[in-house]
């Protein structure tokens, strides 16, 4: 039954994904000849060059990237990303949105919102909706100077600039700032408020601290055992993860019990298991 009802949480998330994404494209970027990044973008380019309808090119386009996903990631993913991508290309065919705004700047900054929604919510619904992501963690794994994030960057950066010689500067900016503001938009919606950061206290008083964030603020806490710098006694450090916005109670925690703690903070990509609610779904 849980099954179930994650697999309805998924598909319904997908499904939004799909329409948000033929939005942001739709009602903002094609009627103003701007593009996204990643696959999405290098098909609108090759659809202005090549008069192609864009459905057929984001279809065909990322079929490849999806092979490798089947490859790398699993059958299941591929098979939802792949309906996922249809779903998208047969939604730019088919559904009639409304030309929302002549502004350029309003519908760089919103046809990225929106765009970035639908693959947000594509990938929580696990899929995709552009196979740039499956591109860049294969790259990456077979080279060890480029990260994931340097990929996409790399792969950007001739998009953009194929679009400067082919849409014109000014279109090519505008196509940059869809792009940013899409990426944002992801990233909240992947990690969202929620973003899983470590809290570090190292404290004369760690065990009281510990109790305190154990049984009032009910998390986890782990305890590792080292030795101060200068004087080479032993100090119990406590570790825990938090979402931001709980960084501040776990810190005036701390801070009422001992107003000299040392407190050390860092974003984490993601954790799963222990006391720490998940954001994504599988």
């Amino acid at each position: 039954m849980k099954s179930l009802k994650r697999e309805i949480i998924n598909v319904t998330l997908i499904v939004l994904g799909i329409f948000s994404a033929g939005m942001g494209l739709k009602g903002f970027l094609m009627s103003s000849h701007f593009i996204d990044g990643g696959v999405t973008g290098i098909s609108m380019l090759l659809s202005k060059v090549l008069g192609v309808p864009l459905p057929i090119l984001i279809l065909l386009i990322n079929l490849p990237f999806i092979a490798l996903g089947y490859r790398q990631i699993g059958g299941r993913f591929a098979f939802k990303s792949t309906l996922a991508i249809a779903g998208l290309a047969g939604c730019i065919a088919l559904v009639k949105f409304p030309d929302i705004t002549p502004d350029k700047l309003l519908t760089a900054v919103f046809g990225g919102f929106f765009i970035g929604a639908g693959i947000g919510l594509a990938i929580r619904g696990g899929a995709v909706l552009d196979g740039t992501e499956i591109a860049a963690v294969l790259i990456s794994k077979s080279s060890h100077l480029l990260k994931v994030g340097d990929v996409i960057l790399i792969l950007n950066v001739f998009i953009f600039s194929a679009a400067a010689f082919i849409l014109g500067i000014e279109s090519a900016l505008y196509s940059i700032l869809t792009y940013l503001a899409a990426s944002k938009t992801i990233d909240f919606l992947i990690h969202g408020i929620e973003e899983y950061t470590a809290v570090i206290i190292i404290s004369r008083q760690s065990d009281a601290i510990r109790h305190a964030i154990v049984n009032r603020l009910h998390h986890g806490v782990t305890i590792y055992t080292g030795r101060r710098g200068l004087s080479g006694s032993e100090q119990d450090i406590l570790h825990c993860v938090v979402t931001r916005l709980e960084i501040g109670s776990v810190k005036l925690v701390a801070q009422e019990i001992d107003e000299s703690a040392f407190i050390l903070t860092h974003p984490l990509g993601d954790v799963d298991g222990g006391m720490v609610k998940r954001t994504g779904l599988k």
